[in-house]
């Protein structure tokens, strides 16, 4: 077995989110839910799931707000589990399969009639997808030692954004140049691709398989290993109370990650609803925050050396705060709103890598050292971000319902990228943490 900190063990572990980002960039934010509201689209907005009514676009918002508030709810419990027994791998590739899979069956996605599946795999994609990452993240803290969390968290983001964008790019040649593949039905492209992420996936997690030991702390499989994984749970939960400066970095997490993530899963619809750009503007958009975030990323990794990870995250929330003015001082009947579009997008591909890496590197260095429990601390990771999206998209919706304007729901925001900051300023900085 590799020994913590080993090149080709980090390697191996970063190598994971080539795999798995191009889920993230093309199913959750690029072609994905352009194919959905294109072929759910009816005259009056609304489809038929299950005996009721739902407006097109809302479904596909419950849809996913089901699947995170279904992952917040197993994944302290199978994470126990998965601590006890000491198979974190397992896991890691039940859920990696679940969501790859899911994501290929959405090929047979055509439309109206078939909505059921296209709502279905959505839901179990996000699943496998969020799953995954809680055993993924939790071997950051014993494959890596705490002066290298930083670089390699970072390495993992920088290898997903090329990944994703490598994919994403062959994708969209195959959808505005379907001829070129000899392929006639545009919707055919567009379904095509949720088969090339799957396969994508599958294919290149197998190399994290292959290095990523399977039991790190050589645990034997016992009896009665559920409620043993729910003792374990239990035990995590009391440490947290005990964990003054972790607990504060939870709380602080779920305040500016309600920003973050609405940001992440609305930008493509303010720009399209309220700024009035083109579907072809956003995927350039899209792309250009992808590649600015591998500088984003790498950029901050290197800056926590200098002034420390709560500086670091600090100076990326004030960032995130000037975005949402940016965004809502923008005008459609501007010339220049395309211009200032690109240019806001740069500033959040910058600060999206690097908030993210940081977030998951700082997390990992203040786990208890003397703690094996590390999937199921990192479940609570998992969980603040999972209920920030379902708090954030929820006040958004208020919002919009009541104001009828995206343009204040977007400037609320910069209200929990605020209270994050302040929490984060209640912290005490610690050897490794500054």
């Amino acid at each position: 077995m590799l020994q913590k900190g080993d090149k080709k063990l980090l390697f191996g572990w970063a190598f994971y989110d080539w795999a798995n980002s191009v889920y993230s960039l093309v199913i959750s934010t690029a072609i994905f839910p352009i194919y959905y509201e294109s072929v759910t689209r009816t005259d009056s907005g609304l489809v038929h799931f299950f005996g009721m009514e739902f407006n097109n676009t809302s479904l596909y918002s419950y849809a996913l707000s089901f699947s995170f508030l279904l992952v917040a709810f197993i994944s302290p419990v199978l994470s126990g589990i998965a601590d006890y027994v000491g198979n974190k791998k397992n896991y890691m590739k039940f859920f990696c399969y679940l969501g790859a899979i899911s994501v290929m069956m959405l090929f047979f996605f055509k439309g109206i009639e078939t909505l059921w599946i296209g709502i279905l795999f959505s839901v179990l994609a996000s699943i496998g997808f969020w799953g995954s990452m809680v055993f993924y993240d939790a071997y950051l803290p014993e494959i890596a030692y705490n002066d290298q969390q930083d670089d390699v968290s970072a390495k993992g983001f920088i290898y997903g954004y090329i990944g994703s964008v490598i994919l994403l790019l062959f994708n969209l040649s195959m959808v505005l140049k379907p001829e070129l593949y000899h392929i006639t039905d545009a919707n055919l492209a567009l379904r095509i691709s949720f088969l090339t992420v799957g396969i994508w996936w599958i294919a290149f997690a197998q190399i994290t398989f292959r290095i990523l030991p399977k039991n790190i702390k050589d645990k034997k499989f016992k009896k009665n290993y559920f409620l043993k994984g729910l003792l374990e749970l239990k035990k995590v939960i009391k440490e947290l109370r005990d964990q003054s400066n972790l607990l504060n970095f939870l709380i602080a997490h779920f305040l500016y990650s309600i920003g973050v993530q609405s940001i992440i899963l609305l930008a493509a619809i303010y720009g399209k609803t309220e700024i009035g750009l083109s579907t072809s503007n956003l995927i350039m958009a899209i792309i250009m925050i992808q590649l600015v975030g591998i500088i984003g990323a790498y950029f901050f990794s290197k800056l926590t050396k200098i002034i420390g990870n709560l500086t670091a995250i600090k100076i990326t929330i004030v960032i995130w705060t000037a975005i949402t003015f940016a965004a809502y001082f923008l005008n459609k009947n501007d010339p220049n709103v395309l211009l200032k579009f690109y240019v806001i997008s740069g500033f959040l591909g910058l600060v999206l890598g690097a908030i993210q890496t940081l977030s998951r590197s700082t997390y990992s260095k203040l786990l208890p050292k003397d703690s094996t429990d590390h999937a199921t601390y990192f479940s609570f990771f998992i969980v603040t971000e999972k209920i920030a999206i379902v708090w954030g998209t929820f006040i958004f919706g208020i919002s919009i319902s009541i104001t009828g304007s995206m343009k204040i729901s977007i400037l609320l925001l910069s209200i929990f990228f605020v209270a994050g900051f302040i929490a984060l300023s209640f912290m005490k900085k610690t050897e490794y943490v500054k």
